[in-house]
């Protein structure tokens, strides 16, 4: 079955950095474009950035666009999110998913940014 696992989160200081990782298994992760979302403490699943099956196309929401690059490696069936200049709005829960799929997303990992 599609598993999808993220980690990488933590906590970090405003302007420090963190690379998130995703590791998809269960499917052909080549077939598939990929999707970051994030949900910050009382608020509704937001999306982040998307990527397409090869990687050469990205697209990311205003607020992180910037400053987050998504990124992907098929032979590892691995998916990245370098996210550079965080600030405390970007603490939340980040979600990896198979692209319009957001209900089979991974467990999440926790990503706080705090002084």
């Amino acid at each position: 079955q599609v598993q999808l696992m993220e980690s990488g989160g933590g906590l970090v200081q405003p302007g420090g950095s963190l690379r998130l990782s995703c590791a998809a298994s269960g499917f052909t992760f080549t077939d598939y474009a990929m999707t970051w979302l994030r949900q910050a403490p009382g608020k509704g699943l937001e999306w982040v950035s998307d990527t397409n099956s090869d990687g050469d196309t990205t697209a990311y929401a205003d607020s992180v666009k910037g400053r987050f690059t998504i990124s992907r490696d098929n032979a590892k069936n691995t998916l990245y999110l370098q996210m550079d200049s965080l600030k405390p709005e970007d603490t939340a829960i980040y979600y990896c998913a198979r692209y319009g799929e957001v209900a089979l997303r991974g467990q999440g990992t926790q990503v706080t940014v705090s002084s």
